[in-house]
């Protein structure tokens, strides 16, 4: 069963509520480093969820400190734009098949 963190960030005191996510100050360089750990398999899947004023990522790693020392490099977070609201540890019990199947499998 493989255990991965389920950590939940929330809009900080610099979000700019009037304004959309990618209005925000510097969405491209957050963006840019969001992909950058989605590359890396650190982080699994990731988005907002419900309307927008939290998001949630599920993360491969060994500790709940690497995940906050990571995420501390985004700059949304220097910027306080997102703040960590919960990091948990999330045992999987179920895996469906996700995506298009390949029918030739």
């Amino acid at each position: 069963m493989p255990t991965y963190f389920a950590v939940r960030r929330v809009r900080g005191p610099a979000w700019i509520a009037t304004a959309p996510m990618r209005d925000q100050a510097l969405w491209a360089e957050h963006a840019a480093f969001m992909n950058t750990l989605a590359a890396e398999g650190f982080v699994l899947l990731g988005g907002p969820l419900g309307t927008g004023e939290e998001v949630l990522l599920v993360i491969d790693a060994a500790s709940e400190d690497i995940i906050r020392a990571r995420l501390a490099a985004d700059p949304w977070t220097d910027t306080r734009l997102l703040v960590i609201k919960s990091v948990q540890p999330w045992t999987v019990l179920l895996e469906g098949r996700a995506g298009p199947q390949d029918p030739h499998k």
